[in-house]
């Protein structure tokens, strides 16, 4: 490298760190301490390295918070300011996908790739998962190829197994139980929109799938209170019933059931819905569509909605569960919400293999 080319590449390491001392004034970064007021630091970045996320349940409030914090740090200096952030520099993320997608796979690779990673999609019809070749070999096998295995999968402990045998870390990219990836998206879209998540209403209207779960293991922690209304026969399960109670007692937050939709949506600040076919249930869709009558998302059900509600859904989305009047409202924040996919995942897998700390304030949580 000449002496010129090492003196541009100097002034402009300098120009930027001056630019961040500009943006962010007096900002170090520290972890976040839980106390009443969520904005204060202790001395050390939390640190995810070598860890597996499989689901939001054993994930803490200020972890979670972190992990958003993360999120909007990326977003914000990359997108916003333009800064190179390459901390997968050299690193591979192995894509296991038995179930198609969009976002996750987009969102994802071009993650991954931004950050300076390279990953490797991979279908069932491209390696040899759990036919020729045992799903606890494929781990060990994986592991000494790349730095990360996130994987959507048709069965949760698939997860489990792949977790067990990989030495390296293992991201949920989609279960028949779990979407915790989904959840940090909200989180997002909702912080970034209201300024604050903590007293937020939340109604679920719909199936009581991996997304409902999700929400249920981690909405109590930050402080928001869910309203799920599901037909009969659709019911969260028991078990994960419990635990939310669990978590909504520990943090102050309320969580109800019903199978009345205007029930759960009456003063929620944020609806939202999902598929009532998920793949993999298609022989059941026409029973389903029968079970689920009068749970469209509409203009008539968002009336007894607070005057600040706003709508998600995690994509792709039908008509008949959700009006175009309200899809394609102002109210509606899926397309936010479908790009933070991209924010949440870069940090969540970012977060496995080194540790980051945010340089931008944190954001606020309560109002």
């Amino acid at each position: 490298m000449s002496l010129r080319s090492i003196f541009n590449k100097a002034s402009r390491s300098v120009s930027q760190l001056l630019c961040r001392n500009q943006r962010y004034p007096a900002i170090i970064p520290q972890r976040l301490r839980s106390d009443d007021s969520l904005d204060s630091f202790d001395d050390n970045p939390y640190s995810f390295v070598d860890e597996t996320f499989l689901s939001m349940k054993g994930r803490n409030e200020l972890e979670i918070k972190h992990l958003l914090w993360i999120a909007a740090d990326l977003k914000e200096r990359i997108k916003k300011w333009n800064e190179t952030i390459r901390p997968l520099e050299g690193k591979s993320v192995a894509m296991i996908f038995q179930k198609r997608s969009t976002r996750t796979r987009v969102s994802t690779e071009t993650g991954v790739a931004l950050l300076g990673g390279h990953s490797v999609f991979l279908t069932e019809s491209d390696i040899h998962l759990g036919v020729s070749e045992s799903l606890a070999d494929t781990a060990r096998v994986l592991s000494g190829f790349v730095d990360v295995i996130l994987a959507r999968v048709n069965v949760h402990d698939d997860l489990k197994t792949l977790a067990k045998n990989a030495s390296v870390p293992v991201v949920n990219g989609l279960s028949d139980i779990f979407h915790p990836l989904q959840i940090l998206a909200d989180f997002l879209t909702l912080q970034e929109h209201y300024g604050y998540l903590h007293g937020l209403n939340l109604a679920w209207v719909g199936d009581g799938n991996n997304i409902t779960h999700s929400l249920m293991m981690a909405a109590p922690k930050v402080g928001i209170n869910l309203n799920i209304a599901t037909p009969k026969g659709y019911e969260p399960h028991t078990d994960l019933r419990k635990a939310c109670a669990e978590f909504a007692e520990e943090h102050g937050t309320s969580v109800n059931y019903t199978s009345d939709p205007r029930e759960a949506c009456a003063g929620a600040n944020v609806i939202v819905t999902d598929t009532w076919v998920s793949m993999g249930q298609e022989t059941e869709a026409q029973k389903r569509l029968k079970d689920f009558k009068g749970y469209q998302v509409n203009d008539e059900l968002v009336k007894v909605a607070a005057d600040n509600w706003t709508f998600l859904h995690c994509l792709p989305r039908k008509p008949y569960e959700v009006s175009d009047e309200v899809f394609y409202s102002d109210h509606s924040l899926v397309w936010q919400e479908a790009e933070n996919r991209k924010w949440t995942v870069m940090a969540v897998i970012a977060s496995l293999v080194t540790d980051l700390e945010p340089e931008i304030p944190v954001p606020k949580w309560k109002q």
